[in-house]
């Protein structure tokens, strides 16, 4: 790959950072995603619904609330809801913690071994039902391995596609990725804010 085709992304990479909605950051071999800029994303990708026993059966997961403490796992909160026959009733909201993984494929982020560590019921008291639990965990296994909670813009997915990724994390409420190589390189000198 020579510096001629890596141009046009870069360039439009560029042209994104200028923008008035927030960009990815590059610094050296790191590229940083804001924690409102995912949440963004996620706002436009839900409500999300969930059948089961032939569609007699549905959860909704919608309202997702994102938080990104300082690790390697995002925290998510969501409300549920289920419906049955026509009429559909709020279950609660769950709250679930989740490493991240990039794929090149779908060029984005995605949730990487959720796990379930909080439900506070609708209606006072109450546990999830064993129904309800396997339903959930049947989504967000179904979730994590096809939806990403933000795609990257095609432009940048582009530079990173001949770069490894060699780990993805969470840094000062940003999701970080960091590569094999510097993203400085494949931009000439300067053009790039930080």
């Amino acid at each position: 790959m020579n510096l001629r085709s890596l141009l046009l992304p870069c360039t439009a990479l560029i042209a994104i950072a200028g923008s008035a909605h927030a960009a990815p950051q590059i610094n050296g071999k790191q590229l940083t995603v804001g924690a409102a800029d995912v949440q963004q994303y996620l706002d436009g990708s839900f409500p999300r619904t969930q059948k089961a026993l032939g569609g007699l059966l549905a959860l909704t997961v919608s309202q997702p609330r994102l938080t990104l403490p300082q690790g390697s796992r995002l925290d998510l909160g969501f409300n549920l809801a289920m419906a049955a026959g026509g009429s559909s009733m709020p279950v609660g909201d769950v709250q679930i913690s989740s490493g991240l993984r990039y794929d090149a494929q779908t060029q984005g982020f995605h949730l990487d071994q959720p796990t379930v560590d909080g439900f506070r019921p609708s209606a006072g008291g109450g546990e999830l039902d064993s129904s309800t639990r396997s339903l959930l965990n049947s989504w967000l296994a179904d979730y994590a391995r096809r939806e990403p909670i933000y795609k990257i813009d095609p432009a940048i997915a582009k530079v990173m596609g001949v770069l490894q990724v060699k780990s993805v994390g969470i840094q000062n409420g940003r999701i970080a990725v960091d590569f094999n190589q510097n993203l400085g390189s494949f931009v000439p000198q300067g053009l790039l804010g930080n």
